[in-house]
């Protein structure tokens, strides 16, 4: 599923929306059960911005509507390099936890199937990641956003400790 978005110059700008996973869980009342639907989807626009939400409704079609209005407002911008990410890191929410390394150019994505879909939508098309720990899907979704929300540029290194970029290297 792909939604074209209006940015501020009026160009129509594509966003990627990936269904991570449904889940159907019930509620046991004195009738019997009552089955209600949770969503956790992730949208990017490729090129650096994603985010992700958890819709919960009675029908998946509006789980997946809700994930998606909750994950439109999550998105942030994420620092990547032309190529793949600009270093180690390993995000980490409760005990999952996800090993990001950057992979040179013709590598791909190696990642499994909720890391994948964070990656693929924040636009990263080379990298190596490990999944420690709990392989739960809403865990590994944020773990993933926690590491890539901690990602920093040279350049952006070098303007926080106010240093040129040649004095961060040496």
């Amino acid at each position: 599923m792909a939604e074209f978005k209006k940015s501020k110059d009026g160009i129509q700008e594509e966003l990627i929306e990936k269904i991570v996973f449904i889940n159907r869980v019930a509620k046991v009342v004195k009738g019997g059960r009552r089955f209600s639907f949770s969503a956790i989807v992730v949208v990017g626009d490729g090129h650096g911005k994603v985010g992700y939400g958890l819709g919960k409704a009675n029908q998946v079609p509006e789980a997946i509507r809700k994930g998606i209005e909750q994950a439109r407002k999550d998105m942030q911008h994420v620092s990547l390099t032309s190529v793949s990410i600009p270093h180690d890191v390993v995000g980490q929410f409760k005990s999952g936890s996800v090993m990001l390394k950057p992979a040179s150019d013709g590598t791909g994505v190696i990642a499994g199937g909720a890391v994948r879909a964070v990656l693929e939508a924040a636009g990263v098309q080379n990298i190596l990641t490990k999944c420690l720990g709990s392989n739960n899907p809403h865990n590994l979704v944020k773990a993933t956003m926690n590491g890539l929300r901690r990602l920093r540029t040279a350049e952006q290194i070098a303007k926080l400790r106010n240093k040129t970029i040649e004095e961060i290297a040496a």
